[in-house]
């Protein structure tokens, strides 16, 4: 039993009549009732009674107890199957579908917002959800396949991904414009050790990279405060009980927070993936060409 059976039965079913179903599914009599033969067939059962019935519209033939059974259900199967291809080209016109992306905190906050505007209103009929947290817990997400797409960094690449670097962004060191290290034109690790720190919670890869240079130069950090709230550590570091590490780009002049860079610089490469063996959407791959495009 396929689909096209299903559709002949249909016809069938509504002109009551051979001649007239093969004149409304532009095919040959003689091919309709073959295939309501094998149909019959297939299943074991008569779905037409054959002893035709005169009327004003010809020769009428009626459908069994079965015929209608299954005509029941062929009603549903068809209708669903307009529904999926409908679906289906609506998401291919790009009229239809979802974008599910896992973004850095920091990102969500400061990078993509503008362009989320701008491509919703490209893309008026799509939807948008967005997973924000650590880094990891983005590369998580992607590998459970929570999300289509994931902006992750430089080292979490690997063989199962496919990425195109969006960014690479300095990563600076925040201080109020009071603390001792503000007048260093640039700040070296060990000084910025040298202080009390606020830090993303574990999961985070700006708490990681600190925690690993540390160890590297054989220091502890000074772990003062720990949040995942970038307002909340902004407030944190303008009233100078602590310093941090955070992109470039998270730091704004009403902020009231000095931006230092280290010595030497540090950038971070944040690329978007996603993976190989799950071939993205239409949606997807249109938000990753804009993301591209408005760098």
């Amino acid at each position: 039993m396929d689909i096209r059976q299903l559709k002949h039965l249909d016809a069938l079913a509504k002109e009551a009549n051979f001649t007239k179903a093969a004149q409304r599914l532009n095919m040959a009599q003689p091919a309709l009732s073959q295939s309501i033969k094998r149909l019959e067939i297939s299943l074991g059962v008569t779905l037409v009674n054959r002893t035709s019935s005169s009327s004003q519209r010809g020769k009428q033939i009626s459908l069994t107890a079965e015929g209608k059974a299954l005509h029941q259900h062929a009603i549903l199967i068809i209708k669903q199957l307009k529904q999926a291809e409908a679906h289906i080209k609506s998401m291919a016109n790009l009229t239809k579908g979802e974008v599910r992306i896992g973004v850095p905190g920091m990102l969500g906050s400061f990078y993509l917002p503008s362009r989320l505007m701008a491509f919703r209103h490209q893309y008026p009929d799509l939807k948008l959800s967005l997973f924000e947290g650590g880094t990891r817990d983005s590369l998580k997400m992607l590998a459970r396949e929570e999300v289509d797409i994931a902006i992750i960094t430089a080292n979490d690449l690997s063989p199962e991904f496919d990425s195109h670097l969006l960014l690479s962004e300095q990563m600076v060191v925040a201080m109020a414009y009071e603390h001792p290290l503000a007048d260093n034109v640039s700040i070296r690790l060990e000084q910025f050790f040298e202080h009390e720190l606020v830090m993303f919670k574990p999961g985070y890869f700006h708490r990681e990279w600190m925690l690993s240079q540390a160890k590297a130069l054989s220091l502890t950090a000074n772990i003062a405060f720990e949040t995942n709230l970038i307002n909340l550590i902004k407030q944190v570091v303008s009233q100078g009980y602590a310093i941090t590490s955070v992109l470039e780009m998270a730091i704004s002049d009403k902020d009231e927070i000095l931006a230092k860079p280290f010595e030497p610089a540090v950038y971070l490469d944040l690329h978007i993936a996603w993976k190989k063996q799950r071939p993205i959407s239409q949606a997807d791959r249109a938000f990753v060409e804009f993301l591209m495009k408005n760098r």
